[in-house]
């Protein structure tokens, strides 16, 4: 059962910031149909930052009414222990950073292999920025700043592909306006679909079907395709019903 929420960006409550995104994270509390739901946060984009797993733990611990728990790998933590705290939890949320590193460090521990198992069993997969695009075949990233500050490139990264039909994502597109004239671009050489996701948005997919949902009145998402030889962009509408997911691939 295919169960994600992907949120474009927002904060939690990082120190000398407000919290954005709390509406999301409630109703991605409330898809656990549980009270205390047990939360796995995965802050591997990060570099395991202990400032953000602090954050989590305080937001959606004491805030939220989580059971928290984080997975660091930079522990060098075996596969049969990552499997079991996987499986021993209801919600993973994975956290913002480098994308790139972060798949890189998941594939080398086996990490993915055990996020689609947990996936097929119905555990719900969501997260911000490096862990909303992670979830879907392709997204368009900014990993190379993290290695080069002044290089302000955008490049398709393949990503883990547990949501399929040929869809490149990018997040912060309300913070990061260029994001969307690259998305085109990248669409009108590529093909394909292209999601935009604003901060304070969030694609939520259950099964076959989805919505977006947003904290703020201001955010959504863009959708991008090309149709006979012109490439198209069109705001998405925030709406409560789900509608059948194929129509996210429509032209």
């Amino acid at each position: 059962m295919l169960k994600i929420v992907a949120i474009g960006g927002g904060e939690i409550g990082r120190p000398g910031t407000q919290i954005e995104t709390e509406s999301i994270d409630r109703q991605i509390i409330a898809l656990s149909a549980k009270k205390h739901p047990k939360l796995l946060f995965l802050p591997t984009a990060s570099g395991d930052s202990e400032g953000y797993i602090d954050v989590v733990h305080q937001y959606f611990g004491k805030r939220l009414g989580c059971e928290v728990s984080s997975l660091k790998l930079s522990e060098g933590i075996n596969i049969g222990e990552i499997e079991k705290q996987v499986m021993a939890s209801d919600i993973i949320y994975v956290g913002g950073g480098n994308t790139y590193l972060m798949l890189k460090i998941w594939k080398r521990t086996g990490l993915d292999k055990v996020l689609k198992r947990a996936m097929e069993k119905g555990k719900i997969m969501c997260g911000v920025s490096a862990g909303a695009v992670c979830w879907f075949e392709r997204c368009l990233s900014d990993y190379r700043s993290f290695f080069d500050p002044k290089d302000r490139s955008f490049n398709p990264l393949k990503c883990l592909g547990f949501v399929r039909g040929n869809i490149t994502i990018s997040p912060h597109q309300i913070r990061e306006d260029r994001r969307l004239y690259e998305l085109m671009k990248y669409i009108d050489k590529a093909g394909g679909i292209g999601l935009a996701l604003d901060d304070m948005c969030a694609l939520e997919i259950i099964d076959d079907k989805y919505r977006l949902i947003s904290s703020s009145k201001n955010s959504s998402a863009y959708r991008v395709f090309k149709k006979r030889g012109a490439v198209h962009c069109e705001r998405m509408v925030i709406e409560e019903n789900f509608k059948d997911l194929s129509e996210l691939f429509r032209r």
